[in-house]
């Protein structure tokens, strides 16, 4: 066990919290006055009777007396490096874990969790025990158990632990994340720098919220103040359910500052399910590489409604993995997809959340949109497995021509440019070799060493194939607008270009 003494740093700290503590008292001590009956001075005096008040204000303690044996501290033993040291700058989002040492050696570190079974069911976050040589958990009655690790989600950073405790342990359920509204009361537990027990509250500040750790963000945000330590506590409703699993802070110093995010109860609830019975979380997979939609891109894909507002509803389907079970049943580039099984998909991380929830093998209703037509297509969704651990031949005359309207060279996919920029064998378009400084492709961020896939939904195979596309795409005279597909770095992409009447002038 990690010592528990305050070092001489600690001690000013605890002063300084108390000297804290005490001054916010004496600012609220104003409240108290009126209630106060004063005793006479002299020999007479007697003690100070407050009054109490009329009405009290609600507070949360027989919610937290009623939980609280549910909760639990996790303590992990592993071997750290320098390495392992998170060295946040401002603004960085921070796990609330405990601190590491700075060289390599045996260390402990703690987290929390909660029991949701009365066998011994632990959930927390994966980051807390990720790389443990042993975990234990401490329930509320000091009792230490260990603790085995059944199962462990990276992509959700959730983990499932069991305790053999000889006896039914207290427990508490997951409810129903989608029925919390912002502005609703939350009490946060844990066991913030190993103060295990730890209590906070505070409102929801916002729900669905993407903060780049995985694809399938969907985080309840919180003001609740939590620390290093909480991660993998429970977030309890007023009504003692638990609503989320705290695991993140968004924090200049590495302290809370009131801004933190925990995983929604109904994500808990399918991935330890999963672990519970296979140690292992299975997701669904269709094979697309989706982007949002913006208001070029609606105008570029005839998106644009009759009022003449943009529909941005939808994920933009960039890329289609071959032999995938998009590829199968007929998804192709350009496609916005509206809704898979009757939900609505708003954006790329919509889509990803949804087919992530469907069972492989089952059958998947697509809605979607191909140059401007409704389409409905039925897809056998396949299972997501974990990724492993991850000179320009000139086109013609021709050709040239029509690339100057953009503003780019191209040219052809040779075997030596499918080496240098790691092409997959089946690539077929056209490299961009130049950009031309101020150009339409320049202010689009198209670069050097980009290739065209496509125009729109048409794919194209060679620089004058792509020239063909876009001079169809453009038409005839006015403002006009139109979409690229590109690979780049790994990942294919949609990129809209805009062209006023006064483009065409200056570039063609």
């Amino acid at each position: 066990m990690t010592n528990t003494t305050p070092t001489q740093g600690t001690r000013r700290t605890l002063r300084l919290t108390l000297i804290a503590a005490l001054l916010a008292g004496t600012a609220l001590s104003g409240f108290a006055v009126a209630n106060i009956t004063h005793a006479a001075t002299g020999d007479s005096a007697v003690a100070i009777q407050p009054k109490a008040p009329s009405t009290r204000i609600p507070d949360f303690a027989d919610l937290v007396s009623t939980v609280k044996p549910a909760v639990v501290s996790i303590t992990t033993k592993m071997t750290v490096t320098d390495n392992d040291e998170t060295k946040a700058g401002p603004g960085a989002m921070q796990i609330p874990f405990g601190a590491k040492p700075q060289r390599p050696r045996s260390a402990e570190a703690r987290g929390s969790g909660f029991i949701i079974d009365a066998n011994g069911i632990v959930v927390t976050n994966n980051h807390v025990v990720e790389g443990a040589t042993s975990v234990s958990i401490t329930l509320d009655d000091g009792t230490v158990l260990p603790a085995k690790i059944i199962g462990r989600d990276l992509r959700t950073d959730l983990a499932v632990l069991k305790v053999e405790a000889g006896k039914p342990l207290a427990f508490i359920k997951l409810g129903d994340s989608d029925q919390v509204r912002p502005g609703e009361w939350v009490v946060a537990m844990g066991n913030p720098f190993g103060l295990g027990g730890s209590v906070s509250a505070g409102i929801v500040s916002a729900s669905g919220r993407d903060i780049g750790a995985g694809p399938y963000d969907n985080f309840i945000q919180i003001d609740a103040p939590i620390n290093r330590g909480n991660s993998g506590g429970p977030l309890f409703t007023q009504g003692g359910e638990v609503v989320g699993v705290n695991t993140a802070i968004f924090s200049p110093t590495g302290g809370s500052i009131g801004i933190g995010f925990a995983i929604p109860s109904n994500t808990v609830k399918s991935v330890v399910a999963q672990l519970q019975n296979g140690g292992r979380v299975t997701r669904g997979y269709l094979g697309v590489e989706a982007q949002p939609i913006t208001p070029e891109m609606a105008q570029a894909l005839h998106l644009v409604r009759t009022d003449g507002a943009w529909d941005k509803a939808g994920a933009l389907v960039a890329n289609v993995a071959p032999d995938s079970p998009a590829d199968k049943s007929g998804v192709q580039p350009g496609d916005v997809i509206r809704a898979v099984n009757g939900k609505p998909v708003h954006g790329a991380r919509d889509l990803a959340i949804i087919v992530a929830g469907v069972q492989p093998g089952e059958q998947a209703r697509i809605e979607l949109l191909r140059d401007g037509e409704a389409k409905n297509l039925t897809v056998a969704v396949g299972t997501l497995r974990d990724a492993a651990e991850k000179g320009a031949k000139p086109a013609g005359e021709d050709a040239a021509q029509g690339q100057e309207k953009l503003g780019v060279g191209l040219a052809a996919i040779t075997p030596d440019m499918r080496r240098q920029l790691d092409l997959p064998e089946r690539t077929r378009g056209a490299v961009v070799a130049q950009v031309q400084p101020g150009s339409i492709a320049e202010q689009a961020g198209i670069q050097p060493g980009d290739v065209i896939l496509g125009v729109g939904p048409r794919a194209v195979t060679s620089p004058e194939d792509a020239v063909e596309a876009i001079r169809s795409a453009l038409g005839g005279k006015g403002g006009k607008a139109l979409a690229l597909r590109i690979w780049r770095d790994g990942h294919a992409a949609y990129v809209p270009l805009k062209i006023s009447p006064e483009n065409e002038r200056n570039q063609g």
